[in-house]
């Protein structure tokens, strides 16, 4: 088990720690708290990820719409000049 880098044997020292610093009494309380502030980050953090991700695809969806459109022009005059060279032959 690591989790941040942080092996079972200083997980438990730090653990023995905060129950000497805190006492019995606090550490479930601040066990809660710390989870609840964990989870509020998470939150946040899908949620900005989310929002990322959906303004990408709207640059992407206007990218090819503008690549379409400037495609559509180019299409009539290319048709436009190919018959001109038939009609000059």
């Amino acid at each position: 088990m690591n989790i941040f880098g942080i092996g079972l044997p200083e997980m438990m020292l730090i653990l023995v720690i905060a129950l000497l610093v805190f006492g019995p009494k606090k550490l479930p309380e601040i066990g809660r708290s710390l989870g609840k502030a964990i989870r509020g980050f998470q939150e946040a953090s899908n949620e900005f990820q989310n929002e990322i991700k959906k303004e990408a695809q709207q640059i992407e969806e206007s990218v090819k719409m503008k690549a379409q459109l400037e495609e559509a022009k180019e299409s009539p005059t290319a048709s436009a000049n190919e018959e001109e060279r038939e009609i000059s032959s």
